[in-house]
């Protein structure tokens, strides 16, 4: 598991330098919940992360629920914001991506259905401060 940490970013480049510390820490069969309002930055936090393993084509899995990359870690994509409901993620065959163990899962808006998260996952919470700068903080 990842310490506890707590960050501020200004800028884009900040959060680039953000995720080059947290991609440092992680390690296949982690999963990572990030929870943040609509526009805070998580789909950019997992592509910035992604990058620091040579995944470049990463893009928000909103309408497809799910996307996979390879790279020098191997990485599944969430994003729960279009769910209805848990049995969604059921028939797509949700926890056995959770169980492969060979990659780090992301999921975004992993707040809209924690009843279905294991207990040992990394919470990255994204929330606003003023003049555009946010608050990353890792549970």
């Amino acid at each position: 598991m990842i310490a506890a940490s707590e960050y501020i970013s200004s800028s884009e480049n900040e959060t680039k330098l953000i995720a080059s510390d947290i991609s440092q820490k992680l390690k296949p069969g982690n999963i990572v919940a990030l929870i943040g309002q609509l526009g805070t930055g998580k789909t950019f936090l997992v592509k910035s992360i992604c990058e620091n393993w040579e995944i470049h084509d990463v893009t928000s899995p909103t309408f497809s629920i799910v996307n996979q990359y390879s790279g020098k870690i191997n990485v599944n994509h969430f994003d729960f914001y279009r769910i209805k409901n848990s049995e969604e993620l059921c028939n797509i065959g949700f926890e056995e991506y959770l169980m492969n163990g060979k990659a780090v899962t992301f999921i975004e808006w992993a707040d809209m259905f924690p009843e279905i998260l294991p207990k040992d996952i990394i919470i990255i919470k994204i929330t606003y401060l003023a003049n555009n700068k946010r608050k990353i903080t890792i549970d």
